[in-house]
């Protein structure tokens, strides 16, 4: 605004040194006083040429050149109105604009000041030449008229200016809110769990998400879908022939499976296309779900069915064994009633706790610090056998994305398991927290005899057991909530026999949704 005053004063200038010189017919410019008017119209184009790059470029205060600029021109307008006739040449009402301006630039009280100095001016303008005589009509009607309608612009300046003023921080906070929105919408889409991937007509890649990026185990956004999977870009092209089938499980040549989902989205002018990738284990994780819900009231129904009869026949068999005159006979038979009775109820109980379960409330685990919190609190359980375990750190600052509990409940069978099956006296049972595929791992390692092919096929399979005391639901149970968590427990034992947890990685920063 302020470098367009002053053009509009350099142009103003030059029109009165101009309008001067060439005398284009009759006119009242420095019809009074032409020394006066020739050397203020040339004093005031310099003035002008001088501040216009100055205001352009800025060199000094944007308050300082407006007022600078108002002040100059109430002075050699007024000094040229003189110099011209006084009020009746007209020129006084060309300090409207610079009050108007001053008003736009300013505002506030100081368009008020700009108008008082106008007016007082012109006023002053006309009473000096009523005091010499230096016209023959004198306007002061019409100067005082000029002072109300210098006050009146500026008053509509000011109240303009505000507006404007309101206008612009108020485009500024939508300005501000549009620019977070996009931040934020480029953080979600960015961090969420599934893989985000458009793509044109052409298969040009638009965009793609880190997650996506991820699962494709890309370093940067490929150019086309076919450089970030061949088989992504069948799939894709199955589906614009079919578009009814818009989901499809796709196996990558390193053997990772994605679930992906097809979606057109129309944009103005061009048609562009979602992918959704998923990995397969969150797919599996929702099946998981559903399955355990559905599970956990089917197991909870027939636990309490078998729980009423069998808690009548270990009272009868109670009663039975407290009769006189027993034989030894039927002394030993109630005796193996009470001690399946009891075998049948801590199955009942395992069951149960398919039923129990809660839906897993993942967050960030530290897990050097939360494995060694275990085994002290393992070592105050187990008491005399608290020295059978050991923690072995392979690498440190890893972060496990997991329900506490859940892990809790996973490690408390593969120790139980370690402390029956692992043979401790032979060596400690080891804790081992390492990092694979940038994933982290725990190992649980024992000293006990290695499991045969035969019954490997068959380990997480619920009640297979080799003990005649199991239930066969320890590492069943296990294995369904480390799936519940997208983790993989797994058995190795090549050599000592080994469990593995692979855990998700809480660095990778995702939104579940």
């Amino acid at each position: 605004m302020l470098k367009v005053f002053a053009v509009y004063r350099f142009i103003t200038a030059s029109l009165f040194v101009m309008l001067f010189y060439l005398r284009f017919g009759p006119s009242l410019l420095g019809s009074y006083s032409p020394s006066l008017y020739q050397f203020t119209s040339l004093a005031y184009l310099g003035i002008s040429l001088f501040a216009a790059p100055v205001a352009i470029r800025a060199r000094w205060g944007y308050p300082t050149l407006a007022q600078l600029f108002i002040f100059t021109d109430i002075i050699f307008i007024t000094l040229l109105m003189h110099a011209s006739g006084g009020v009746g040449s007209g020129i006084g009402i060309l300090l409207a604009i610079s009050i108007a301006a001053g008003g736009l630039l300013i505002g506030g009280r100081c368009a008020i000041l700009f108008a008082a100095l106008a007016s007082l001016a012109v006023l002053a303008e006309e009473f000096y030449a009523i005091e010499t005589h230096a016209f023959e009509v004198t306007t002061l009607t019409y100067a005082g008229m000029l002072g109300v309608s210098f006050f009146s612009i500026a008053f509509l300046s000011v109240i303009l200016a505000q507006r404007a003023e309101q206008s612009a921080m108020l485009a500024q906070q939508h300005e501000q809110t549009i620019v977070r929105l996009e931040g934020l919408n480029r953080y979600i889409i960015q961090h969420l769990q599934s893989g985000i991937m458009i793509v044109d007509e052409q298969q040009m890649t638009q965009l793609s998400n880190q997650s996506a990026l991820r699962l494709l185990e890309l370093s940067e956004q490929p150019a086309k879908l076919a450089d970030a999977a061949p088989e992504l870009r069948q799939a894709f092209e199955l589906w614009r022939a079919n578009p009814d089938q818009d989901f499809a499980i796709v196996s990558l040549a390193n053997r990772n499976e994605l679930q992906v989902r097809f979606s057109a989205l129309n944009m103005e002018g061009e048609t562009l296309h979602m992918l959704i990738v998923e990995d397969i284990a969150l797919y599996n994780q929702r099946l998981q779900q559903s399955k355990l819900a559905s599970l956990g009231r089917l197991t909870a129904s027939i636990a309490h069915e078998i729980r009423n009869p069998l808690s009548a026949i270990s009272h009868a068999g109670q009663l039975l064994s407290e009769a006189p005159e027993l034989h030894a006979q039927e002394i030993r038979l109630t005796e193996i009633i009470q001690t399946h009775c009891q075998r049948v109820n801590s199955i009942i109980e395992d069951i149960l706790k398919l039923s129990r379960r809660s839906v897993s409330q993942r967050h960030k685990i530290a897990l050097e610090q939360w494995l060694a919190e275990y085994l002290d609190e393992l070592t105050l359980n187990l008491g005399p056998q608290a020295g059978c375990f050991e923690l072995a750190i392979k690498a440190r600052g890893l972060n496990a994305y997991m329900d506490g509990s859940h892990l809790k409940q996973i490690l408390d069978n593969l120790c139980s398991n370690a402390l029956q099956y692992g043979r401790p006296e032979l060596g400690k049972i080891v804790l081992e927290v390492s990092r694979v595929h940038a994933a982290p791992c725990i190992k649980l390692i024992d000293n006990g005899k290695a499991i045969n092919a035969d019954d490997r096929r068959h380990l997480f399979e619920p009640f297979f057991t080799t003990s005649h005391q199991g239930t066969g639901l320890g590492l069943y149970i296990s294995r369904e909530l480390a799936e519940l968590n997208q983790a993989e427990l797994s058995y190795a034992g090549d050599g000592k026999p080994c469990f593995t947890l692979m855990l998700a990685n809480a660095d990778h920063a995702v939104i579940e949704i």
